[in-house]
Order: C-alpha cells, then structure tokens, then sequence
C-alpha cells in the first residue's frame, strides 16, 4: 500500500513537473511567434502525448479533473477580478440574450447539422450539440492578456464565456437526463434547473467572496488584511466547491466572487495596499493552470476516434464556427440598440468563439457513462477544441488589428 501510494505521489510531481518545464518552453515560443499561448501549449500536447507517446494521462483520471477543476476555477476568478462592473451594466443587455438564447440557438443549428451529418437520433444530436455550445472561459480569458482590445468588447466576449458555462452544463444534463428517460424532454423541468443553478451560483459568489473580500479590505474590520492574496485564492476555490456542494453551478459562483473581489472600491473597500502583490501571483498562477489544462488537453486527443468520424466532425464544427456562433451574436447582439455594436466588433465578436475546457470534460463525462453515439459526442468536441483554439485562437489579434480594434500599448488606460 505504501509503495503504491509513493508510486503516485512520484507520477504526481513528474507529471506537474514535465508538464509545466514543456509550458514554459511552449510559452517562449509562442512569444515568438506571436501566437496565443494556448495555441501552441495544445499543439505541443498533441505532439507530445499521441505523437511521442511521453504524455499518457487519460481523461478520466483523478489527477487530470483536478487540473481541469481548480484549474479553470482560477482562471475564471482572475477573469472576474479583471473586470470593472461599470462595464458590465453597459452591456447586460447583449450578455443575457448570448448567455441563454444564444446557447440555444448555437444548439438548435449545430443539433440539426449533427443530425444530418452523422444521421444519429435527434435527441442524441442536440446532446452533442449542447456540449460544444458554449464558449470557454479558460481559452478566451488567456487570448485577451496577450491581445488587448477595446474595453466593453473584451468584457462583453469574457463574462458571456463564463455565464453560458451554466446553460451549456444545464442543457447537457437535462438532454441526458432525457436520454435516461426514454428520450423525452421537459421544458419546465429545464428552464427551472437553469434558474436555480445560475442564479445559486451567483448567490454563492455573492456571499461567499462579499465576506472574504470586507475580511481583507474592511479599514477596522479586515483582520485578514495581510492575507489578502492567501484569502483571494481560498475565496476561488471555496466558491466553486460550495457551489458544487449545493448543487448550483461552481464556475458561475467563482466567477461572480471574482467580480467582486476585482470591485472591492465600489463596496467602499481597499485592496489597493496588496495590488501588486495579488496581481503578479494570480498572473503567474493562471499562467501555469492554463499550460498544465492545454497541454493535457492536446496530450488526450484521440486521433483514431478523430479519423474514423473526421468529416461529419469537421462540417459539424464548421456549422458551430461560421453558422450557429454568428447567427447568435447577430441575433442576440445587434438588437441591443443600448449599446449601439458597430459591425466591426460584432465580427469580432462572432470570431473569438474559442471552445475548451468545459465541452472537454462533459465530453469526458458521457464517454465515461458509455451512452449510445458516445463516440460521436467525443469526436466532435475534440474537433470543435482543437481547430477552435488552434485557428480562432491563433488569429485573434490578427483580426482585432484588421478589423482596428486592438489597443496600442500608449492607448492602455493607466492602473
């Protein structure tokens, strides 16, 4: 027993360590090709797991969901924190109709596509369908530190990326649910689970980060003052376990505790004395969360899966990329005559759909539970993954430059 627990603990470190090494290598080298780290960290894993076979963690393993879990918890928090809740109220209006009516358009396309495509039931095509729906937090959020683009547009792509999480998650459970049932839907009993879970999970990102943060930032009440990094990294955590434990989405409750923590001034707290330190430490930490997710991501694609369904995959995909994802920003988002969206951000907008970490482990999820057309479900989302990073991803700031919406170094506002 004790030398299978040594033995563990051994694959443990040599993976976080071999993996990070490879990260840090990978990230120079993107610098220098000017591409988006998280591009070139997929590339690497698949080339270094299928290809030389020197990575073989499977998808399923304790290890690898507790990368994906905390890793994408911390990134989701730090994309929160970077956000000004001035922005948000400016466009509330686009971000709701993208989070909940425009998942379920991408859905009802992309599910119909699927249906052709591969000719499997309906109800197993909109299942697939739900699973790629939505965006990916963990693959947007690192893009736009490297990419910096016009404020209302980043916060606008960011907070929608981690919002549809729960409506993607929620649809993907009830078309389960469906599928355990005989293959019928309830509407009600899905439109009530979306509202519990959302809103849950924005309630636990509100009362859980609402105390830690007045703990850290209050003048005479924040005893844990200096701790506030220790306590920004357990308000993280703590959110998205609560929520989890409550059965409300996690990503939702870490991603609202993040906004609040970002927003500490407006509550009438400062964390202004911890500032660098808190920034420098979240940075580097979602550097290394995001080279040890992709990395294993790339290392994990199936290419015999990928081959044996590679077409209807790729046209499945390209219905996602240049149908469904558009039509739900044109729909969703031009009509929001507040905000007033040029054409120029709303191509943009239909551009910087990347998919990831969430499509990656509910995909997971359903070839663990041996459904019918598992198969197929895994072959599209490693589709959808991989050319969804590795070519949105990659020509992200091509297009901000081409379409003028990135930001000069001199026109960054001051901190």
């Amino acid at each position: 027993m004790e030398s299978s627990a040594t033995e563990a603990i051994h694959h443990f470190l040599i993976l976080i360590l071999f993996v990070i090494s490879v990260g840090m290598i990978s990230g120079k080298i993107a610098a220098w090709l000017k591409l988006p780290d998280v591009a070139v960290f997929i590339a690497v894993g698949m080339l270094l797991g299928p290809g030389l076979k020197l990575i073989h963690e499977s998808s399923g393993s304790l290890v690898n969901q507790l990368i994906l879990t905390v890793g994408s918890a911390l990134i989701l928090f730090d994309g929160g924190r970077n956000l000004r809740l001035s922005g948000l109220r400016q466009v509330w209006i686009t971000l709701s109709l993208l989070s909940v009516p425009g998942v379920l358009i991408s859905t009802l396309v992309v599910g119909a596509g699927i249906h052709f495509l591969f000719g499997v039931d309906w109800i197993f095509a909109f299942l697939g369908a739900a699973v790629i729906a939505s965006t990916d937090p963990a693959s947007i959020i690192p893009v736009f530190k490297q990419v910096k683009i016009k404020e209302r547009v980043r916060e606008t792509v960011e907070s929608e990326s981690a919002f549809n999480d729960a409506t993607g998650s929620i649809l993907t459970f009830s078309l389960l649910a469906a599928v355990a049932g005989g293959g019928s839907l309830h509407f009600g009993a899905m439109s009530w689970e979306f509202v519990k879970t959302a809103l849950g999970g924005i309630l636990v990102g509100l009362v859980v980060s609402g105390i830690l943060t007045y703990l850290a930032g209050h003048a005479r009440h924040g005893f844990l003052r200096s701790y506030a990094t220790i306590v920004m990294i357990v308000g993280a955590l703590s959110s998205y376990l609560i929520g989890d434990l409550l059965h409300v989405s996690g990503f939702m409750a870490t991603f609202v505790a993040g906004v609040i923590w970002g927003n500490a001034e407006t509550f009438g707290l400062s964390l202004k004395e911890n500032h660098s330190e808190m920034s420098s430490f979240a940075e580097n930490i979602t550097v290394m969360m995001r080279m040890l997710i992709f990395v294993l991501l790339g290392s994990q694609v199936n290419f015999g899966t990928l081959g044996h369904y590679f077409w209807p995959s790729l046209g499945a995909v390209l219905i996602l990329m240049f149908v469904a994802r558009p039509l739900s920003i044109l729909l969703c988002a031009w009509p929001d005559r507040k905000v007033k969206w040029t054409w120029r951000e709303l191509l943009f907008m239909c551009w910087v759909r990347e998919t990831g970490v969430i499509p990656a482990a509910l995909s997971g999820m359903i070839a663990g539970m041996g459904i019918a057309h598992a198969n197929v479900i895994t072959a599209i989302a490693f589709m959808a993954i991989v050319l969804t990073i590795l070519i949105q991803a990659s020509t992200t700031g091509w297009v901000a430059r081409k379409l003028g919406l990135e930001i000069k170094n001199a026109e960054l506002p001051k901190p």
